[in-house]
């Protein structure tokens, strides 16, 4: 869904310090936005690097109109859980082919900023999942909150035992699983790891989440879409200790056997600019379908 578009006076840049090709492109684009009147922003340990104004990343949100990320989709995650709240659309750069969020190649970097800056873009809204983990009330924090793009996962630790999670969805029993895991995705998220676990891809731009158990006891126990109105809540009931609790692979929490989690459509949206490159084509990239 296309949004309005705001004025653009200063870019942050997300650069994956460790690929030199990241640097290179970088300090290739803050060239190009100070000839455009812009102003470059970056984290402060690599601000210097690509000759940019250094901001804090976690007040990147704060100063800057756009973020464009260089690095691959995991990097993407990071930044989109960050800045989400702010509305702040982002550009993907890709620093190997084509990826799922960053969908804009090395070589296409510099002319898909410049149709940026000149308006000649379309966003995508991205819906993201809130999850709040309730912990038994001894607990010092008794609940805690996570945003997720791409996805929440419950699974066992490498020495647990086979899980059994008992799943409602909007208060009505839904399923008891018995499984290494569970995975809740949003539509961004069917091509990540619940695509590994048989689940669907969706198209992303749906109102809908995907529950794929992880390598389930009965195979009948297949993966299913839901309206993303559903608020899904599990239930760890197996008195296994090594349970974990996961968000976008990137933030995790150990689960206790009282803990419960409560999975929702989150307040925020990722606003994500199109590339050029069709998510069919995208799909056949990166899926080798030919």
């Amino acid at each position: 869904m296309a949004v309005a578009k705001r004025s653009i006076k200063s870019v942050g840049l997300v650069v994956k310090r460790d690929r030199p090709e990241a640097i290179v492109i970088a300090r290739s684009l803050t060239r190009f936005l100070r000839l455009k009147n812009k102003i470059p922003l970056a984290d402060v340990e690599i601000a210097k690097t690509i000759g940019a104004q250094p901001v804090e990343r976690h007040h990147l949100g704060d100063h800057a109109d756009l973020i464009v990320v260089l690095g691959g989709d995991g990097t993407l995650l990071g930044v989109a859980r960050l800045i989400a709240s702010r509305g702040i659309p982002i550009l993907g750069v890709n620093l190997g082919g084509l990826g799922f969020l960053t969908e804009v190649t090395i070589k296409e970097a510099r002319s898909s900023l410049q149709h940026v800056l000149e308006g000649n873009y379309e966003v995508d809204r991205r819906i993201m999942l809130e999850a709040v983990l309730e912990r038994a009330p001894e607990a010092l924090d008794h609940t805690e909150s996570f945003q997720a793009l791409n996805d929440v996962v419950v699974s066992k630790g490498p020495l647990g035992r086979m899980l059994q999670l008992e799943v409602s969805a909007n208060g009505e029993p839904f399923c008891t699983y018995r499984a290494d895991g569970l995975i809740v995705a949003t539509p961004t998220g069917s091509t990540a790891y619940a695509l590994s676990a048989g689940g669907p891809i969706v198209y992303p731009t749906l109102g809908t989440i995907v529950l794929a158990p992880i390598c389930p006891h009965t195979l009948t126990n297949r993966p299913v879409v839901l309206p993303d109105s559903f608020e899904i809540e599990i239930h760890v009931k197996a008195p296994d200790h090594d349970t974990t609790f996961t968000v976008d692979g990137q933030e995790s929490a150990q689960l206790g056997p009282a803990d419960a989690i409560k999975i929702h459509r989150g307040r925020h949206v990722v606003s994500l600019i199109r590339s050029r490159h069709t998510y069919f084509e995208i799909w056949r990239d990166k899926l080798r379908w030919g």
